[in-house]
């Protein structure tokens, strides 16, 4: 890290992506009949040349219209992808509230989960020894927490895996569309867990497409377009901006 008071740093970074798909049957018989001449493959930028820093502490909301670039980026940051270009760093501990419970084994039990998702999540046995009761309690489980998780319902499975995300005490958390965890009581648990974790000091890189709610939890937004950071600044007027540019594409 270029700076110990820098939890993010991201310079020039570019990801690329080739999309290898035929349209039609006539078009790949057509290609072959050409001698496999031509590329039926379509490649795109998905990022170009996006540098920004985020400090300690920092609340931050990644905005952009669908297409920006968002998804993207939250990959490079939590090291599930890697740039094409560029340099992307972070602290050593990151928890990615990206992909909820991408870690979890559906024929373990939910307790057996819990050890080996936070051990995906960078915690040590003893760390998660300290922690189980409050993950199961927050989770909502119950008794389900010694049922295989195969059994378990969607809403269940994303309580348990979220539960155990933020418990994982990282320097920073990368969050995604968090409305989209569990029930609506559940969801206003989580948000107000989200905004506690703000309040302690937490660096937060969140994306959201509610407007209202990053609003309220950050400080600072980044507004992505086509891949490009096009806006960099206090978060009520990058919203302001978002908003602008989704009414005029409406």
């Amino acid at each position: 890290m270029a700076s110990p008071h820098l939890a993010i740093s991201c310079r020039g970074v570019r990801k690329h992506f080739v999309l290898r798909h035929t349209r039609s049957l006539k078009e790949a018989v057509m290609w072959l009949l050409r001698g496999r001449k031509g590329d039926l493959s379509k490649s795109f930028d998905a990022l170009h040349d996006v540098t920004f820093d985020v400090r300690d502490g920092e609340t931050v909301a990644l905005l952009g219209l669908n297409g920006s670039g968002k998804s993207t980026l939250l990959k490079l940051l939590s090291g599930v992808l890697q740039p094409d270009a560029g340099t992307v760093l972070t602290r050593k501990r990151v928890a990615g509230l990206i992909e909820v419970g991408a870690g979890f084994h559906h024929d373990l039990s939910g307790r057996d989960n819990v050890y080996l998702n936070g051990a995906i999540l960078g915690m040590s046995e003893r760390e998660i020894d300290q922690m189980y009761d409050s993950i199961v309690e927050f989770s909502e489980i119950g008794e389900f927490i010694n049922t295989e998780v195969k059994f378990y319902s969607s809403g269940m499975y994303l309580k348990l895996a979220f539960s155990i995300a933020v418990h994982t005490d990282p320097e920073v958390f990368l969050i995604d569309e968090i409305l989209a965890v569990g029930d609506e009581p559940f969801q206003r648990k989580c948000i107000a867990k989200i905004k506690e974790l703000a309040e302690a000091g937490k660096t937060l890189f969140v994306v959201s497409h509610d407007l209202d709610l990053v609003s309220s939890i950050c400080e600072r937004g980044i507004l992505l377009e086509r891949g490009n950071v096009v806006m960099d600044g206090p978060v009520e007027g990058v919203v302001a901006e978002l908003r602008r540019r989704s009414a005029a594409v409406e």
